[in-house]
């Protein structure tokens, strides 16, 4: 269970598979954590919940290999201390800008001396890990994804990427369409341009690009583009699509 080797996956260059957990549900995070995902991203920032409501959810992701990934609501060291606290092996930290915003997420994030988090890793009692041995070895351990969603941040990519510290940046494509003036279209030119150059720009440093797609095919091309840590879908979207068309297969065929 610990530590979970996702930071290894990323350093060796693997490609790295995750997907959505649509609902903050033991029985939810069963269905989702069985699909083998190499992350399972936990989504706070636009939920209605915070990290209060996870309860054994990460704990049970890493007892099976699954590396949590929390998204934080903000940059914020409240935040990003509980989501490692509850469990996250991974926090992803939105609409970072700059090589100083950079800089304090990875702050947040690391215990001393790399950084200023404070001591009490909760999840360790749950899983029954050695609480002293975890606080000794978590910045080993921990991974820092901070997404890239403006054109400001995309400005800045090369000298956020010098941050140490950072082990991912994450483009996310909404916040970007809307950033570039193609608010909600992600397919436009410009975002699509961007997903592409972002790559090629961290082959000079040792951070990997990630980002986040709809379907296979999608991310497919991402990964031919180069990026390593993709987001694919998630179970609830896809399940309700096989579902209308079951449906709809009857209602033809009766």
């Amino acid at each position: 269970m610990y530590p979970n080797p996702l930071k290894e996956k990323i350093r060796s260059g693997n490609l790295v598979l995750g997907t959505l957990l649509p609902a903050f549900t033991p029985h939810v995070a069963g269905v989702v954590i069985d699909i083998q995902p190499d992350f399972m991203w936990i989504d706070t920032e636009h939920s209605p919940y915070g990290t209060e409501v996870l309860d054994v959810i990460p704990v049970m992701a890493r007892s099976k290999g699954v590396a949590p990934m929390i998204r934080v609501a903000w940059n914020d060291p409240a935040l990003i201390k509980k989501a490692y606290d509850v469990g996250a092996v991974a926090v992803m930290v939105p609409q970072v800008d700059s090589a100083e915003e950079a800089a304090l997420a990875v702050q947040y994030a690391k215990y001393p001396p790399e950084g200023e988090r404070g001591l009490t890793p909760s999840w360790t009692r749950v899983a029954g890990e050695d609480f002293n041995h975890v606080i000794k070895t978590a910045n080993e351990e921990t991974v820092v994804v901070l997404q890239v969603e403006s054109q400001k941040a995309f400005d800045n990519l090369e000298e956020i990427a010098n941050v140490p510290g950072v082990d991912i940046l994450f483009v996310g494509p909404l916040d970007l369409s809307a950033s570039v003036g193609t608010i909600s279209d992600t397919k436009s030119k410009d975002v699509q341009e961007i997903l592409r150059e972002v790559p090629r720009l961290l082959k000079r440093s040792k951070v990997v690009p990630g980002t986040t797609c709809p379907e296979a095919a999608d991310a497919l091309e991402k990964v031919a583009w180069g990026y390593r840590y993709v987001n694919v879908g998630h179970a609830l979207a896809a399940g309700a699509q096989l579902v209308r068309t079951a449906l709809e297969t009857v209602r033809a065929g009766s």
